[in-house]
C-alpha cells in the first residue's frame, strides 16, 4: 500500500461535515508523507443534497525527484478503493454508480437512515428496503464497515464526520495511526473535546465489527423503568406471542409517552382480543400491534406542542447545528393551527357543537387561515405550547378523541370479524390503516381513502377474493394521494359513486 495511489470517495449530505472531514483526511496525508487532492461535486434536491468528495494520495517516495503527479478530478466506476458513506442509502448510490468493487474496495457506511423527501410524503408504505442495500454492500464490497454512526453522533454530541473519521481510523484502511489521525482533529481546532469523543466511539465500533458476520441487528426497546411500566412490560411477556412482544413494548413506551399508563393499558386490552384468532406466524398480532400503537398516538395539538417543547429536541437541534454551550440558540417554526383542530381540542359536547355553529365559524375561522411563524425559545411562545401540551391529560374527553376512538373500535372489529373467516383479509385490513398519517390536510386525505375503502369492504367480506382486492385498493391509495387511483382500482371492482349532500363520495 505504500507505493501504490489510493482513492477515496466520500458521500455525505448536506450539513453532515463531509467537506471537514475530507480537510481532515487530506491533513493526515500531507503531514505523513503523501501527495493528496481533494475535488467535491455538490448535489442538490432529495434530503438536503448530496456531496460527493474524491480524494486521492500518492506516497511521495513514489514519485521521481522534481516530478509532480498528476490526479483525478472525480472517481471512476471499478477505481476507488475506499467508500466512505454517511447514511445507508448513500452506500446505496455509491454502488449503483460503481463506485464499490468486489475484491478492490473498502465500503464504511452508517446503517442509519435520513428519509428522502418522497419516502416521507408517500400516503403508505414509501419507505426502501434498507435490507436490500446491506445485502448489495455485502456482495459487491471487498470488506465491509456498517454501524449505526446517527446513534453514536447523538450519543458523543459530534458531528457524525468524526464518526466516519474514527471508523475509518478502526477499518485500518488507510496507511495511518489513530494518533495522526486525532492530531488533525486537533490542528483543526473545531469542537475538538466532542469531535474526539465522537472519532473515539467510531474507532472502537469499527473494530469491533467482523465483516463476516451480522451487519446491523434490531435490538429491542428499552425496558421500561417506572413501576407501571414494568407492570405493562410483564404483561405484554405473558399476554402477547414472542414475534408480536416488540412491537408491543414499542407500542407500550409511546403511548405511555403520548398519554399514560393507563391508555398504554388500554392498547394491550385491545391486542388481547385479537390474539386467540390469530396463528402461525402471528402476522396478524404483530401488525395490528404496530397499526394500534400508531393510530392510538394520532397527531393532534397536544401532541404537536409536547414534541416542540420536549428538553431532547432542542438538544438535538443544538448537536445538529453544532452550537456551543456558551452560544445563544433561537427557534423560530412554522405553525398552523386550523379551525378544525382548535374545535378537535375541546370537550367533544362544545368541539361539536362550535363546528355546527356556521355563525361562529364566520367569525373566528379566519383568525385560523394563515400559519403563524413563532419563535419558541421565547417565553411567550413557549408557556403557550407548555400549557397546551400540558391539555393531554384532558385528551380522552376532547371532540378528536371521541371520533378517533370510534373509528379505531370499528375497525377492530372488522378485524377480528374477519379474523373468524379468512385471517389474510383481517391483516390486509390492519395494513389499511398505514393509509392515516399526520394531521391537518394530510390525515384529512388519508382517512378518505381509508373510509373509502372500508366502505368497500362492506361488499368484499366473505369473498374468498377479499384479501386480494383490499390489498390492490390499499396500493392505489398508497401510490396516489389524490385519491384517483383508489377511485379508478374500486370502479373496475364495480363500484359506483355517489355524491352525498355535501360533496363526500360513498361507494355503493
Amino acid at each position: 500500500m505504500a507505493t501504490q495511489r489510493l482513492t477515496v470517495a466520500i458521500l455525505a449530505l448536506g450539513g453532515q461535515g463531509g467537506g471537514v472531514l475530507s480537510d481532515w483526511l487530506i491533513a493526515v496525508g500531507e503531514r505523513n508523507g503523501f501527495y493528496a487532492q481533494a475535488t467535491s461535486v455538490q448535489g442538490v434536491a432529495q434530503r438536503t443534497g448530496t456531496t460527493v468528495y474524491y480524494l486521492e494520495f500518492i506516497p511521495e517516495e513514489a514519485v521521481p525527484n522534481g516530478a509532480q503527479p498528476v490526479l483525478a478530478l472525480m472517481p471512476a466506476p471499478g477505481d476507488v478503493d475506499i467508500v466512505i458513506a454517511s447514511e445507508l442509502m448513500e452506500a446505496g448510490r455509491a454502488i449503483l454508480r460503481g463506485f464499490v468493487t468486489p475484491g478492490r474496495t473498502a465500503l464504511i457506511t452508517s446503517t442509519h437512515r435520513i428519509y428522502a423527501i418522497s419516502e416521507k410524503s408517500a400516503a403508505s408504505g414509501g419507505l426502501a428496503d434498507s435490507s436490500k442495500v446491506l445485502e448489495a454492500a455485502k456482495q459487491n464490497a471487498r470488506s465491509l464497515v456498517a454501524f449505526d454512526m446517527g446513534e453514536a453522533t447523538d450519543r458523543t454530541g459530534c458531528a457524525i464526520s468524526a464518526v466516519m473519521l474514527g471508523a475509518v481510523a478502526g477499518a485500518n484502511v488507510l496507511p495511518f495511526s489513530c494518533l495522526q489521525y486525532e492530531q488533525a482533529i486537533r490542528a483543526s481546532d473545531i469542537a475538538v473535546d466532542a469531535n474526539l469523543a465522537g472519532f473515539a466511539a467510531g474507532f472502537d465500533a469499527a473494530k469491533r465489527i467482523s465483516t463476516s458476520g451480522p451487519v446491523a441487528e434490531i435490538s429491542e426497546p428499552p425496558e421500561p423503568v417506572s413501576k407501571n411500566g414494568q407492570r405493562l412490560r410483564a404483561r405484554v411477556m405473558t399476554e402477547l406471542p414472542k414475534p408480536a412482544q416488540a412491537t408491543a413494548l414499542e407500542g407500550v413506551r409511546r403511548l405511555m409517552d403520548y398519554q399514560d399508563a393507563d391508555y398504554a393499558a388500554l392498547y394491550l386490552d385491545r391486542l388481547a382480543a385479537i390474539t386467540p384468532l390469530d396463528v402461525a406466524d402471528w402476522a396478524l398480532t404483530r401488525e395490528t400491534a404496530r397499526a394500534l400503537a400508531v393510530w392510538m398516538s394520532y397527531e393532534d395539538v397536544m401532541r404537536v406542542a409536547q414534541q416542540k417543547v420536549r428538553h431532547r429536541r432542542m438538544d438535538s437541534v443544538r448537536a445538529e447545528i453544532n452550537v456551543r454551550p456558551d452560544q445563544l440558540l433561537h427557534v423560530t417554526e412554522y405553525m398552523h393551527p386550523r379551525w378544525q383542530e382548535l374545535c378537535d381540542t375541546l370537550p367533544a359536547w362544545l368541539g361539536a357543537r362550535l363546528l355546527r355553529s356556521a355563525s361562529l365559524k364566520r367569525l373566528l375561522a379566519p383568525w385560523f387561515e394563515k400559519g403563524r411563524h413563532v419563535r419558541t425559545t421565547n417565553i411567550g411562545w413557549f408557556f403557550v405550547l407548555s400549557l397546551l401540551a400540558s391539555r393531554r391529560r384532558a385528551r380522552r374527553r376532547t371532540l378528536r378523541y371521541a371520533q378517533e376512538n370510534a373509528r379505531i373500535e370499528a375497525w377492530l372489529n372488522a378485524i377480528m370479524g374477519a379474523a373468524s373467516i379468512d385471517r389474510g383479509t383481517a391483516l390486509e385490513l390492519a395494513k389499511c390503516q398505514n393509509l392515516i398519517k399526520g394531521y391537518g390536510e394530510t390525515h384529512e386525505r388519508g382517512l378518505r381513502n381509508f373510509t373509502m375503502i372500508m366502505s368497500a369492504y362492506g361488499k368484499l367480506r366473505g369473498l374468498s377474493t377479499a384479501a386480494e382486492a383490499l390489498s390492490a385498493l390499499r396500493n392505489a391509495a398508497s401510490n396516489d394521494e389524490s385519491g384517483h387511483a383508489l377511485e379508478r382500482a374500486l370502479e373496475d371492482l364495480g363500484y359506483s359513486i355517489e355524491e352525498t349532500s355535501v360533496g363526500a363520495k360513498r361507494w355503493h
